[in-house]
């Protein structure tokens, strides 16, 4: 979850940067599909730019639940639950609760500075199907409430 912000954010700037990130999405998705499979550094500033955005609206949206002001998600309440159940579960390991199965996924947050060791993991769950696939809808809410655990990283090569 992105770090406390002192300032109180209201509904209004919510339903703005979600205005914000509609086309930004739809540029973004377009230029990673154009990227694909291309190696060395590419420059990216409609998937930059939609980052920060998404960034930016987590933070809000962390800010109005603190509040108060919105409900805390069925992803976040699972995720807390889960954590505290299995907390030393491995990368992909998937685990039963309340007849519903979930996937424990790891990704790299924070790279040693020589880029060869893992100094700080992503840790989420997700929600799988019955034919072993990820739930949709439950992969599109934990990226809006931890998007910096998907940030496009570039790489030199």
């Amino acid at each position: 979850m992105p770090k406390p912000n002192n300032a109180l954010h209201k509904l209004t700037e919510l339903i703005a940067i979600n205005e914000e990130l509609i086309p930004l999405k739809k540029l973004a998705d377009r230029e990673l599909a154009s990227i694909y499979g291309l190696t060395g550094t590419v420059y990216t500033p409609h998937i930059d730019a939609y980052m920060q955005v998404s960034i930016k609206k987590a933070e809000i949206l962390a800010c109005l639940k603190r509040q108060g002001i919105l409900a805390i998600s069925e992803v976040e309440l699972i995720t807390t639950a889960l954590d505290a159940l299995y907390k030393n579960v491995k990368n992909q390991a998937i685990v039963e609760y309340e007849g519903r199965r979930y996937e424990r996924r790891f990704l790299p947050l924070k790279l040693s500075k020589s880029g060869k060791n893992v100094q700080k993991w992503a840790k989420f769950w997700l929600l799988l199907t019955s034919e072993e696939k990820v739930e949709p809808n439950w992969d599109r809410q934990v990226k809006e409430i931890w998007p910096s655990y998907f940030l496009i990283r570039k790489v030199d090569i």
